[in-house]
């Protein structure tokens, strides 16, 4: 029988790679990670680590018993929270993971009206991309993850998706560009990216990186990708000293102060949906319910 305590030790060490690391993280000793690991080999049957020099390394029994706690370990804090809810306990958490724009538009004022209206619920932020934010929801480690998708696909259909908003996204030029002013063509119908396939490209995140790309080939040109960077402030820098051109989601440029740059409306016009996600078990909790609740509320009519 695995106990859940030593799971999570077990977890710990194969994400920080010492004992004395996940102690650390754990917020205990040394010595008790060693013991609570040398139960749970003895209850496995098995070594589940093992030395190489000074770095500690985990067996094929370790990597599969990892595989499998974060699963067990994120059904566990589910049932812990509808039982204390259930039980009428005035607590609850909510950990949540966000893209850096979202973190900054959509997440303060849903977190002060959670904080509000639920007194007693702890509320947690941490910044990831996805898909990192996605494996994280997925591994037991938050209770909602704010994403993003271009396009339609099967890659959360294991997951709650809670809609948020369609955010557009805009051409980010320097002052002074031929297309500062931001207009289109004569039908006012915006600029094509194919207009910009002579210019220095600044990217943006992995993900919108790759999307960039697939759109700049449609329009029949590669960019030119001078300068990669997942900090939308740098991008906005990058942009406004002269050194490129971008393409960022509104919800992005809102985030920022566009120094020295000038937004430019594209034809055709390319969205992003931002989406709250939730494990299926977690929705029920009333603390994650409340919580998608005020973020629907603080993302307003949906279509930017």
């Amino acid at each position: 029988m695995f106990e859940a305590r030593h799971l999570r030790v077990l977890r710990a060490v194969a994400q920080s790679g010492s004992f004395a690391a996940a102690a650390r993280e754990l917020g205990c000793t040394q010595p008790a990670v060693s013991q609570q690991m040398k139960a749970l080999e003895q209850s496995a049957g098995t070594p589940l680590v093992v030395r190489t020099g000074r770095a500690l390394r985990l067996t094929e029994a370790g990597e599969a018993l990892v595989r499998h706690a974060a699963g067990i370990l994120a059904g566990l804090t589910a049932a812990e929270d509808e039982v204390a809810a259930i039980a009428g306990l005035r607590t609850g958490r909510v950990r949540l993971v966000s893209f850096p724009s979202g973190s900054s538009t959509l997440v303060p004022t849903a977190v002060a009206a959670m904080r509000a209206g639920s007194p007693g619920t702890r509320v947690s932020l941490v910044e990831a991309e996805p898909p990192r934010s996605v494996d994280m929801l997925r591994e037991g480690e938050c209770e909602i993850a704010l994403a993003f998708r271009y396009d339609a696909s099967p890659e959360w259909d294991d997951l709650v998706v809670r809609p948020l908003l369609t955010d557009r996204l805009v051409g980010l030029v320097p002052e002074g560009h031929p297309f500062a002013d931001g207009g289109g063509d004569e039908a006012g119908d915006g600029i094509g990216i194919g207009t910009f396939a002579g210019e220095p490209w600044i990217a943006g995140c992995p993900r919108c990186r790759r999307h960039l790309v697939e759109v700049c080939e449609r329009a029949g040109f590669t960019p030119r990708i001078d300068f990669a960077t997942d900090d939308y402030p740098a991008v906005v820098g990058l942009v406004g000293a002269g050194l490129g051109v971008a393409v960022l989601p509104e919800l992005a440029v809102e985030s920022v102060r566009p120094k020295g740059t000038r937004t430019v409306r594209l034809a055709p016009e390319v969205r992003r949906e931002v989406v709250a996600l939730t494990l299926p078990d977690l929705e029920r909790v009333p603390a994650v319910g409340a919580m998608l609740g005020h973020l629907e509320s603080a993302a307003g009519p949906g279509v930017s």
